[in-house]
């Protein structure tokens, strides 16, 4: 299960974000600080429309979408690496996500308190990131003394952690996320076991007024630069457009988003983004009883693929037997598919 979490400053709109993309009311909307005490968790589906195709197509009794987990997380303040407001709480949680989706208040609003006093989304964002370099800066720092004495007693993988270390403190002490850090592939396994807040990839999410949802503002520009930098994704939602749109049918959703200019929820543009920023991708299974959707990592080779679904499918597999999306719905399925020739049987070293 991928898991995403929702972090920002309090008052930016993260759990009236959190309760419009999981539809619920699970967490507590309020304009004070510290309104989200514990971690609320909500899990929805992946929209795909391939999949309602294919099912179809299929004949499939039920479909099953693959799921995303968004956790909203305490609201973070200016010396949370210190402990400061719930900021142990903060910091314990997010080292649990796959990825950050950082929210952003970029509207301006006299009634809605700002912890700054001023709206400043890049300068918000500076925060945020600046307390979790503070406390990878500490936690790696001891984490060194601890890995020094293992290497002396001998430790070979104890080693190669206190280089990885090594290479990464350096650039926290410069004020860069761990994320910045050029790594080999080894490396970059070894980053993701030390769970370091900045090692998270990150995608920004402005929340705007509902008027501006279309068309952004100069906030939203702001952090576009940012974004750049980062080469992360950046989404443009007003929290409030969703939290409506959450509540009503399909349809009626299509026509009120569209009455704003809006051809989406923004449920589907912050998944994307997840997606895109852990490089994932879906394939698909197809049959009478269901067609299930299924999340890899891009560059995932059939055996590993498999696996996915059952690991014994990964230790007997010898070949697979694949329809591309687009083959299998312009030739109306898989009989049709194959009367056409284009599935394919691939063996181990088939990327899916």
């Amino acid at each position: 299960m991928i898991q995403c979490g929702i972090v920002g400053l309090p008052n930016v709109g993260k759990s009236t974000l959190f309760n419009a993309l999981t539809a619920t009311q699970a967490a507590q909307a309020a304009n004070y600080p510290f309104c989200t005490i514990e971690p609320n968790v909500g899990r929805v589906a992946v929209p795909d429309p391939r999949q309602d195709i294919l099912a179809k197509l299929g004949g499939s009794a039920k479909i099953i979408p693959t799921q995303i987990e968004f956790v909203d997380i305490a609201g973070l303040v200016r010396g949370a690496s210190k402990g400061e407001g719930l900021g142990n709480q903060f910091l314990a949680t997010i080292r649990e996500v796959d990825a950050v989706a950082m929210v952003l208040r970029c509207f301006e609003d006299a009634d809605i308190t700002h912890v700054e006093g001023s709206v400043d989304p890049v300068r918000d964002a500076a925060t945020i990131e600046t307390e979790l370099m503070l406390a990878d800066l500490e936690s790696l720092e001891k984490r060194a003394v601890s890995l020094a004495k293992k290497v002396k007693a001998g430790d070979k993988t104890a080693s190669d952690e206190l280089a990885l270390v090594n290479k990464i403190l350096p650039l926290l002490a410069e004020g860069k996320p761990a994320r910045s850090a050029v790594l080999n592939a080894d490396e970059q396994r070894g980053l993701r076991l030390l769970q370091l807040l900045t090692g998270k990839p990150i995608l920004y999410i402005c929340n705007v007024r509902e008027e501006e949802a279309a068309t952004g503002n100069a906030h939203v520009e702001a952090v576009r630069k940012l974004a750049a930098i980062e080469k992360a994704p950046l989404v443009v939602i007003a929290a409030a457009i969703e939290a409506e749109a959450s509540q009503l049918s399909t349809a009626d959703q299509q026509e009120y988003l569209a009455s704003l200019g809006l051809s989406e929820p923004g449920l589907n543009q912050v998944i994307r983004a997840a997606y895109q920023r852990l490089d994932l991708i879906t394939y698909f299974t197809v049959g009478p009883q269901e067609t299930r959707a299924w999340t890899i990592t891009r560059g995932t080779k059939a055996p590993q693929a498999a696996a996915v679904i059952h690991t014994d499918f990964e230790r007997g597999f010898i070949a697979v037997a694949t329809i591309s999306y687009d083959d299998f719905a312009k030739h109306n399925g898989e009989a049709g598919a194959k009367e056409a020739g284009r599935l394919r049987v691939e063996g181990k070293e088939y990327v899916v």
